[in-house]
């Protein structure tokens, strides 16, 4: 995944009943987890997390 990609976001990150439509924002490589990306909905809510709890949305 790269900055600008639209991705899913799991339902057990946003606590919402379903995924989540977002564009990823940030991408970090973290020495502890992996991959941490961060992404933002179209409104407005930022959610981040490892790299599993995303899904392409294309």
């Amino acid at each position: 995944m790269k900055i600008g990609d639209n991705v899913l976001i799991s339902p057990e990150v946003t606590h919402k009943s379903d995924w989540t439509l977002g564009t990823v924002i940030e991408v970090e490589a973290n020495p502890f987890v992996g991959t941490v990306i961060s992404v933002k909905t179209p409104a407005g809510e930022i959610y981040f997390d490892k790299e599993y709890m995303f899904k392409s949305a294309n």
